[in-house]
């Protein structure tokens, strides 16, 4: 079964803790969201405290901020697994341990088929720190506070 390379893009990003997180990716979401794309999260912990008083403090616009406080930034896996179902044009983050990301990747590779979406999978580097350069080598692109970039190879 071949696989429409033009429907699903795989970035990576690495993060220190949940602020950090948010803070490579709320410049990232909120670009998406002015392209109407549909942002989810899929994450391991609940983020909506943390993000929330991010999106408080940074400068933008409230209709911006309103946006981004839309997103859901809980961790409900099955409502967010029946989204990815549902809709098109996904940029979907997903945010935890590397088994987390791995078991989740698989069980977006069984229900996206040729949908048009961007997986960023966002890894802690603090627990994959020693595997970084063999993570780096399954991505083409990874997602920084520059966005998003070319990844180098060694």
């Amino acid at each position: 079964m071949g696989e429409n390379k033009k429907s699903k893009e795989k970035i990576c990003s690495f993060y220190a803790s949940d602020y950090h997180f948010e803070m490579i990716s709320l410049p990232y979401i909120e670009k998406m969201l002015e392209k109407n794309k549909n942002i989810i999260i899929l994450t391991e912990n609940n983020l909506e405290d943390t993000a929330n008083k991010l999106i408080n403090r940074i400068n933008l616009k409230k209709e911006k901020k309103e946006k981004l406080f839309k997103i859901d930034w809980n961790n409900d896996y099955e409502n967010k697994i029946k989204k990815i179902q549902k809709n098109n044009n996904l940029i979907v983050f997903i945010k935890g341990k590397k088994d987390y990301i791995k078991n989740t990747n698989e069980k977006l590779e069984k229900i996206v088929n040729n949908k048009e979406i961007k997986i960023i999978d966002c890894y802690n580097i603090e627990e994959v720190a020693n595997d970084y350069n063999d993570i780096t080598k399954n991505y083409k692109k990874s997602l920084n506070t520059m966005g998003v970039k070319e990844i180098e190879k060694i």
